[in-house]
């Protein structure tokens, strides 16, 4: 998980911010051992574009398809900038369709987040807030929940056990159930004293 607490989150703001986040990310990815090329390279991002509603133009020229971002359905993560630098670092723009943000796991990570950092807790300053929001990702970067895409319609067609647990309202599952806010051995974070 990548966090960066933030006052304001205009577009620039986020694109700046979520490029160097890719590119440190695309930096541990391992290189290519093999020539890459180039119509197998092409073929792969046109079959992410196959049966999408809303397409963009593929540049002429493209590198390895590397990654796959799928975000928020917003006009913003649309520009033309933005795009271009995606695919000119290898980077494949999906967009969650209009109302079906259950589709983007983030929603369900962000619930999560939320309810670990603030349930019972009473902030003192915007400060206070972000400090805990870093604290609650570093721990939860150092213990994951692996999250399996197990969406509704596939709930009603195979519904067994075992079949893993919600998460958060969206289409993720997990193996085994996170435990209730409060109990088990993680602390989340670490409230800090308060003078008075």
């Amino acid at each position: 998980m990548h966090l960066q607490p933030v006052s304001n989150c205009t577009n620039p703001v986020l694109h700046g911010w979520l490029k160097d986040r890719l590119a440190v990310i695309l930096a541990t990815l391992p290189a290519c051992a093999t020539p890459v090329d180039a119509g197998a390279t092409r073929a792969a991002w046109e079959a992410w574009q196959d049966g999408l509603a809303e397409r963009f133009a593929l540049p002429a020229e493209l590198p390895l398809l590397r990654m796959l971002l799928v975000w928020d359905n917003l006009t913003g993560h649309k520009t033309a900038e933005m795009v271009v630098w995606l695919c000119r670092h290898g980077i494949m723009p999906l967009y969650t369709p209009l109302g079906g943000s259950w589709l983007n796991m983030a929603e369900s990570i962000q619930r999560i987040l939320k309810r670990r950092t603030l349930d019972g807790q009473h902030p003192q300053s915007p400060a206070e807030i972000a400090g805990w929001f870093e604290q609650t990702a570093q721990a939860w970067n150092r213990q994951p929940t692996p999250f399996l895409w197990n969406g509704k319609r596939r709930q009603r067609r195979r519904k067994r056990s075992g079949d893993g647990h919600a998460v958060g309202g969206s289409g993720a599952h997990t193996q085994q159930p996170l435990p209730p806010y409060g109990r088990g051995p993680q602390e989340w974070h670490s409230p800090r004293q308060v003078a008075h």
